[in-house]
């Protein structure tokens, strides 16, 4: 199991009169990531090199580094720093002083780390996705075993059935979360899994 961050986080440091500012933030999709990204990247920074990792999904850019000498270095970072669903921008400033290849590496993913090992965290739960089916008199009896169980109601549909209410909560919820809305419905109503986030 790893972590993702609870808020955005941002870390400065200065190598050799260069300006570097890293900021991390969640993201549980490539669009939030890229959305981070347009709003903490500076027009007036000489780059802003960033990569995020998403599960299986990850991305860098050296925005304008010599090639491999910012983007890995910060996705290595978030790797070594065991967190996942995030997104890390590092801005630079140049100083007057060349870095060189492995002092980019360096100063960009050092910036990234320092970020990551200094933002708060919290554990990524897994969640399954679940319909629920009753009756329209047992929507409130049903709202109230999703929350008991840590879940959260997010969507509603109606059909000549009733009600179908989907649900996320936490995997490790998922038997007794059955049982506990048969016996509040008195067997009025079914389960089915849809899905994993």
């Amino acid at each position: 199991m790893s972590d993702t961050l609870i808020a955005p986080h941002r870390v400065e440091v200065e190598v050799k009169k260069s300006r570097f500012v890293a900021c991390a933030a969640p993201a549980a999709t490539s669009d939030a990531a890229l959305a981070f990204l347009r709003e903490v990247a500076d027009a007036s920074a000489t780059h802003n090199c960033w990569a995020y990792r998403i599960g299986d999904q990850y991305r860098s850019s050296d925005d304008g580094e010599p090639g491999g000498t910012a983007g890995r270095p910060i996705l290595a970072a978030i790797d070594g720093q065991g967190v996942d669903r995030v997104m890390v921008v590092v801005t630079r400033w140049y100083g007057g002083i060349k870095l060189g290849a492995g002092g980019l590496v360096r100063a960009y993913g050092g910036a990234a780390a320092e970020c990551l090992r200094t933002a708060p965290r919290v554990a990524i739960v897994a969640r399954v996705v679940v319909e629920v089916r009753c009756d329209f008199s047992a929507v409130g009896t049903v709202r109230n075993v999703v929350a008991g169980h840590g879940g959260s109601c997010v969507g509603e549909a109606f059909d000549e059935g009733g009600v179908v209410l989907r649900v996320e909560l936490p995997e490790t919820a998922r038997a007794t979360f059955d049982v506990a809305v048969r016996d509040a419905t008195r067997g009025r109503s079914s389960v089915s899994q849809t899905g994993s986030i």
